[in-house]
C-alpha cells in the first residue's frame, strides 16, 4: 500500500446514514434539581446563605482562585443519537471534554444494556454518534472512549476516519482488575481508553499534581538555597552540531555526549545553567552532568498511558461506590470509578469547562464533573436515569455523597441541574395517512422546532410579535399555523421593513423574514418573492417533509431495536426439498444475516 493510500474500515451498511430529526428539548421542572443556596467557605458562618449573596468558595485541588456554583447543567432522558443531534445547534464547538463508555459489544447481557450487537451494526451506530460528537467538540477539546479488546482496534481505525489519523492522541491502558480471572487462560487486566482531539495542534493537556511518592524523589544533598530538587539527564537523542561540545566538570573531568546523543542545550545555555547552580556533577564533582529541577518550580508531571488501579481505581472500587450510593449489589455490572473520571478531567479540563457524556450509565461523569466545578451534559435512555442518576446527583448537590472523590476535592455540595426529555417527533400521520404537524406541539414548540430545522436561533421577541428567532442581526423567523392572505403579507412586509434595525425600505438592505405558515392565499410563491423581497414564504409541513426520518424514536445500541432486514431481491426458487416451510430458499432466510452478511465479511 502506498503512503498516499488511505486505510479505511469497511462494514456492511457503512454507506447508510440516518436522516436524524433535530428534536427540541423539553424541561421537566419537577425532575430538575437545584441547591437552595450557594455554598461558602466560611465553616462557622451564622447568617443565612442566600443564593447569589455569598462569595464563591475556593475549589479544592485547583490551587489559587475561586469557583461559582454551577446550576445550569443538563440531564437529558432519551435516545442518545437524537439527543446529540438536538444539542448540535446550540453547542457545536463548545464541548471541552467528551467521555463515553459505550456498550462494549461483548455478547454479554447486562442488567441495563443488551450488550451484544452484531459487529457491523455496532460500528455503524458508533460512527453516527462520533460524527456528531466531533462537531460538538471545541477545537482544543478531547474525546476519551473506554473500550475492551473486543472492538478496540476496529474502533481505533474508525476514529481515525472521523477525526483524522493525525489527531489520534494516545491509547491509555487502564488496569481495571486487581487479579486475573481464574476461568480464563489469559485474563484481561485492562481496558483501553482511546483519546482523540479535533485538532491535536491546539490540544494542551494539564499536568498532574505530584503524588507524595513522587515528591519524595526531590532531595537537597548539596543544601541548595532553592530547596529540594531532582536531577534529569542532560542529553538528547540525535546529532546536532551546535550541541556536540565538550563539558568540563568542576574537578576538571572532560565529558562528551554518549554515542548517538547530544547535549540537551547549546553551550551558551549550558553556561547559564552552570552559573545558576543548576548543573549537578555528583557529590565528588566528577560524574556525568545532569540538570536540576526544583520542587518549588514543579508544575506537575505529564500523564502517561499506563494508569494503574492504585492510581485511578478499578472495577471493584467502582462497584463499591455504586453499592454505597444505591444499596444494591446488582445495580451496574461495569461502572467506572470516580478516580478514573477525575484523572481524565484533571488532564483535559479546567473549572467551568463543559463536559459531555452521552452514555451516562450510573451518572459517574456528571457526579465527578459536578464535584470538580465543571459544567456537564449527560444523556441516558434507560429507566435508571430516574432510578439511579437523579438520586445520585441529588446526593451530590445536597452534599450527602461522601464517597468517591468527595474528600479529595473537599466537595461540600451546591449547584444543580435541569432535566430534559426529547420532544416527540414533529410530523405524524393523520387517520388518512397524511403527514401533519404533531398535535402535541403547541405554538411555542412548533416555532422552536422549525427554528432548529431552518438553522435559526429560537429567541422570541417581547416587542416584535413576528420575531420568533434569528440567524443574524437582520434575518428573522416567523412561524404561524394560519393561512396568510396577500393583505396580511403586505402588512407583515411593511412592519418588518420599518422595524428598528432596518435603515432601508424592504429590498434596500434592511431586515428579512422567513415566514413559515400553513398556506398563503391570493399569490404564488414566485409572485410573493417579487412583490415582497424581504419575505421568504414556506408552507408547513411541506417545507420539512423530506428532511428527516420522522417518528423514529430509538437509535439505541440495543439488540432489541435493530433495524429489520431489507426485502430480499427475487431469486429463482430451488427445488421443494431445498426450501423451508414458508417457501423461502433454505440457504437464504430473511434476518440479520440478510442485511449484514457473514460475520467474517463485515470488516
Amino acid at each position: 500500500m502506498s503512503s498516499k493510500q488511505k486505510l479505511e474500515l469497511t462494514w456492511i451498511g457503512k454507506e447508510k446514514r440516518p436522516k436524524l430529526e433535530p428534536r427540541i428539548l423539553l424541561e421537566d421542572p419537577d425532575k430538575s434539581y437545584h441547591a437552595p443556596f450557594r455554598h461558602c467557605p466560611r465553616a462557622l458562618e451564622k447568617e443565612p446563605r442566600v443564593m447569589g449573596v455569598c462569595p464563591p468558595r475556593p475549589l479544592a485541588g485547583e490551587g489559587p482562585g475561586v469557583r461559582e456554583d454551577i446550576f445550569d447543567n443538563r440531564l437529558i432522558f432519551g435516545d442518545n443519537l437524537l439527543a446529540l443531534k438536538a444539542l448540535e445547534a446550540e453547542f457545536s464547538g463548545k464541548v471541552k471534554c467528551v467521555f463515553i463508555d459505550p456498550p462494549y459489544n461483548t455478547g454479554s447481557a447486562f442488567t441495563h444494556y443488551d450488550d451484544g450487537l452484531e459487529h457491523s451494526i455496532w460500528l455503524g451506530l458508533m460512527r453516527d454518534r462520533l460524527e456528531i460528537i466531533r462537531r460538538l467538540m471545541a477545537e482544543d477539546g478531547s474525546l476519551w472512549i473506554t473500550i475492551d479488546d473486543n472492538e478496540a482496534h476496529y474502533l481505533k481505525v474508525m476514529c481515525d476516519e472521523v477525526f483524522g489519523r493525525a489527531n489520534f492522541v494516545a491509547n491509555v491502558l487502564w488496569q481495571k482488575r486487581t487479579s486475573p480471572e481464574a476461568r480464563l487462560q489469559l485474563g484481561a487486566a485492562h481496558d483501553h481508553i482511546l483519546v482523540y482531539g479535533p485538532s491535536i495542534q491546539k490540544l494542551q493537556f494539564n499536568k498532574l499534581a505530584l503524588t507524595e511518592n513522587q515528591a519524595k524523589n526531590f532531595k537537597n544533598p548539596d543544601n541548595d538555597p532553592k530547596g529540594p530538587w531532582a536531577s534529569a539527564d542532560f542529553t538528547a537523542q540525535g546529532w546536532r552540531p551546535n550541541q556536540m561540545y565538550k563539558l568540563i566538570s568542576p574537578t576538571g573531568v572532560e565529558f562528551e555526549p554518549p554515542p548517538g546523543r547530544c547535549w540537551s542545550n547549546i553551550e551558551p545555555e549550558f553556561k547559564k545553567l552552570l552559573a545558576a547552580g543548576r548543573m549537578w556533577f555528583g557529590k565528588d564533582g566528577a560524574a556525568r552532568p545532569r540538570v536540576k529541577n526544583y520542587l518549588c518550580d514543579a508544575e506537575g508531571v505529564s500523564a502517561w498511558t499506563w494508569w494503574s488501579n492504585s492510581e485511578v481505581g478499578h472495577n471493584q472500587e467502582a462497584k463499591k461506590e455504586v453499592i454505597h450510593l444505591f444499596g444494591a449489589e446488582d445495580t451496574f455490572s461495569t461502572p467506572k470509578p470516580e478516580r478514573l473520571l477525575k484523572r481524565i478531567l484533571e488532564i483535559s479540563t479546567n473549572p467551568n469547562d463543559l463536559v459531555l457524556d452521552s452514555f451516562a450509565g450510573s451518572g459517574t461523569t456528571g457526579a465527578v464533573a459536578h464535584k470538580m466545578g465543571r459544567r456537564w451534559i449527560m444523556v441516558e435512555l434507560g429507566e435508571h436515569c430516574h432510578t439511579h442518576i437523579i438520586p445520585r446527583l441529588k446526593k451530590v448537590i445536597d452534599g450527602a455523597d461522601k464517597g468517591g472523590i468527595t474528600e479529595s476535592v473537599n466537595w461540600q455540595g451546591g449547584g444543580g441541574f435541569r432535566y430534559y426529555k426529547l420532544a416527540p417527533t414533529l410530523i405524524v400521520n393523520d387517520r388518512w395517512g397524511n403527514p401533519v404537524i404533531n398535535p402535541e406541539y403547541n405554538a411555542a414548540m412548533l416555532a422552536e422546532a422549525l427554528a432548529k430545522l431552518e438553522g435559526f436561533t429560537y429567541a422570541p421577541s417581547e416587542t416584535r410579535w413576528w420575531q420568533h428567532g434569528h440567524s443574524s442581526e437582520r434575518d428573522f423567523l416567523f412561524v404561524t399555523t394560519q393561512n396568510l392572505s396577500a393583505d396580511q403579507l403586505q402588512a407583515l412586509s411593511d412592519e418588518v421593513a420599518l422595524s428598528p434595525g432596518s435603515s432601508h425600505a424592504y429590498g434596500g438592505g434592511g431586515n428579512t423574514l422567513l415566514v413559515c405558515c400553513a398556506a398563503f392565499r391570493g399569490v404564488t410563491a414566485e409572485q410573493a418573492s417579487q412583490r415582497w423581497p424581504n419575505l421568504t414564504l414556506k408552507k408547513i409541513p411541506k417545507m420539512v417533509l423530506a428532511r428527516c426520518e420522522w417518528g423514529h424514536d430509538d437509535y439505541s445500541l440495543n439488540v432489541a431495536n435493530l433495524p429489520m432486514a431489507a426485502p430480499e431481491p427475487e431469486t429463482p426458487l430451488l427445488p421443494a426439498h431445498s426450501r423451508d416451510a414458508r417457501g423461502r430458499n433454505a440457504s437464504k432466510v430473511a434476518g440479520t444475516s440478510d442485511l449484514f452478511g457473514d460475520a467474517g465479511e463485515d470488516a
